[in-house]
């Protein structure tokens, strides 16, 4: 296992109880994030052709947009005052420590799977696949069949 499994300042656990810490530890972080969504924020700047139009004066714009896929489509959402941008900011970089923590936990729980041992005699979810039977009749040959 790596420091780079865990994150840069995380320490590196090595036995069974320190990965099991680690994971709970990254639960309560995951509990403790608040909303979050991704994508990004850019800023728009839009002209019209008309020239006596607020768009072509000075301080006018940007527009702040935000951006992100959805069942693989992008949408683009227009957030209108610097509030609502702020407020979409954080949530950005709770999605995005959302997705670093959930990588963390996917790599304690792996080393947590790794160390625990298969105990034997336990069940499985999945029953074994059987062979089919053979048959217990002969097959005739091609001169018995005429």
């Amino acid at each position: 296992m790596n420091v780079e499994d865990f994150g840069n300042d995380t320490p590196v656990p090595d036995s069974l109880h320190d990965f099991q810490s680690q994971r709970d530890a990254l639960l309560q972080r995951l509990l403790s994030l608040g909303d979050f969504r991704p994508g990004s924020i850019s800023a728009t700047r839009g002209r019209c052709g008309k020239p006596a139009c607020p768009c072509h004066q000075p301080g006018h714009g940007p527009h702040w947009r935000l951006t992100y896929k959805r069942h693989g489509k992008s949408v683009s959402e227009s957030l209108p005052n610097e509030a609502a941008q702020r407020k979409a900011e954080r949530e950005i970089a709770a999605c995005r420590e959302f997705q670093q923590l959930s990588h963390q936990l996917l790599d304690a729980d792996l080393a947590i799977c790794r160390q625990c041992p298969a105990v034997a005699g336990e069940a499985s979810r999945e029953p074994l696949k059987k062979r089919p039977a053979r048959s217990r009749t002969k097959s005739r040959s091609k001169s018995d069949a005429s």
